[in-house]
């Protein structure tokens, strides 16, 4: 084991241990100043002692994954969020998070790693969407990006920057995802049955997300700008209407219902007049 290498050659060292050396000849790092390859030696000792405890949670969890779409937390022993991330397949990316070639750049946050759950989705846009309201609401140690996504730093055509109900699929095959974003940031997700038995209500309340002038009750992180970026990339097959073109709740009910009975929706792009 590489620890064992280190000891070893600080062994070997008696009283005149080189940090530098100890980078270059057992970690393979050349180059370094003092002070970094002491963080590196230090940082190999202590990660080392978690290797075995590691990989077996890395083992149980990923035989306990979904092999589905969705969202995940890690979290450490105490419970604190260390990541939280996306996948297509959240089994397949936890084994990438667990493969031994990870382990040599390890960050040492992520070695503590013991427990993860997961959430299941029906698309790539909800995930996006959980993915970023859960860093803003659990702030993990390790993910970079915390904050809201900001609109000024992604290439989104203006045309598509306003008020916009996406329709995409659910993890429960017999209901649909509204995803509902304005132009300024507001976003909201609403699962409804496909067979109308919940239209009504839902209508209400997507009229209400796009044109009350309190707008409470709803998700306060600014997330629209990924709806937005997605449409623009990704996304560009997926059913949306303006929410705007429909006087009254009643009247978007029948437009929506109307495309939730048509066979074709989530196999191409409907357009309704």
């Amino acid at each position: 084991m590489l620890r064992d290498k280190l000891l070893a050659r600080i062994a070997d060292m008696g009283g005149a241990r080189d940090d530098q050396v100890l980078a270059s000849e057992v970690l393979g790092i050349r180059g370094t100043s003092p002070e970094l390859a002491r963080k590196l030696v230090a940082q190999a000792l202590v990660l080392e002692d978690r290797r075995e405890a590691w990989r077996a949670a890395g083992e149980r969890l990923c035989r306990d994954a979904p092999a589905a779409p969705g969202v995940y937390i890690l979290r450490d022993a105490g419970g604190v969020v260390l990541y939280v991330g996306k996948a297509i397949n959240i089994q397949r990316r936890l084994r990438t998070h667990f493969a031994e070639r990870r382990w040599r750049a390890i960050k040492p946050e992520m070695s503590r790693v013991v427990d993860a759950e997961w959430i299941t989705v029906g698309s790539e846009l909800e995930a996006l969407l959980r993915e970023a309201a859960l860093i803003g609401e659990l702030r993990p140690v390790v993910n970079v990006q915390t904050g809201p996504p900001d609109i000024d730093t992604r290439a989104i055509p203006a045309t598509l920057v306003k008020d916009v109900l996406v329709v995409v699929p659910s993890v429960e095959e017999d209901s649909a995802e509204f995803v509902c974003a304005r132009a300024d940031g507001g976003w909201m997700i609403q699962r409804t049955r496909r067979n109308g038995s919940d239209l009504a209500v839902h209508s209400r309340r997507v009229v209400r997300f796009f044109t009350s002038a309190l707008r409470r009750g709803f998700d306060e992180a600014l997330l629209a700008p990924l709806v937005f970026s997605w449409l623009s990339g990704r996304g560009q097959s997926a059913t949306r209407l303006d929410p705007h073109d429909s006087p009254t709740a009643r009247a978007l009910g029948s437009r929506l219902a109307a495309l939730l009975r048509d066979d074709r929706l989530f196999h191409e792009r409907l357009e309704q007049c």
